[in-house]
């Protein structure tokens, strides 16, 4: 279990003096991706580089997904959610049960979001063009799930303790 957690509980160190806008992984690629996607919704084309960087994004999202997955059948939740004692979570903030739903949730939206490229790139359901311009909106969306991810996994949200 605790290379599960360590696997899944990866961070990148912050190197700015303010808050980072890619505390994981998975933030990165997706912040990378979105602003990478800005590209073919101007060209109308998708290149090999931004496929490649789709995947590399596919697979930091799984690798967390899944050992989350494996940590939930195990029983953990997200340290927002554990009252260690007074009422306080594991970073001395109130505990909020509610957390773990809501970590799950954004990563049901990410996970959506995902599938929705795949499918915007690949022009199913609607025209490849229109796809591509909607792009930047749905990686926008992704990279916002993504980082409430590991903010509601650490923060109590607006009712602590219900």
């Amino acid at each position: 279990m605790d290379l599960l957690r360590t696997i899944h509980d990866v961070v990148l160190p912050n190197l700015l003096p303010v808050k980072s806008p890619f505390p994981t992984p998975l933030a990165f690629f997706s912040l990378i991706l979105f602003i990478w996607s800005l590209g073919p919704a101007i060209k109308g084309e998708v290149r090999f580089g931004f496929l490649v960087w789709l995947r590399l994004t596919w697979a930091a999202f799984l690798i967390p997904a899944v050992t989350g997955i494996f940590l939930a059948l195990g029983g953990a939740k997200v340290p927002s959610a554990i009252d260690v004692g007074g009422g306080q979570s594991k970073y001395g903030l109130p505990a909020d049960p509610s957390q773990d739903k809501m970590h799950w949730m954004y990563v049901l939206f990410t996970l959506l979001s995902l599938y929705v490229i795949e499918v915007l790139i690949k022009g199913h359901l609607i025209d490849r063009r229109t796809g591509l311009r909607l792009l930047p909106v749905v990686t926008l969306f992704m990279y916002g799930c993504v980082y409430m991810i590991g903010h509601v996994a650490t923060f109590p949200g607006s009712h602590p303790g219900n």
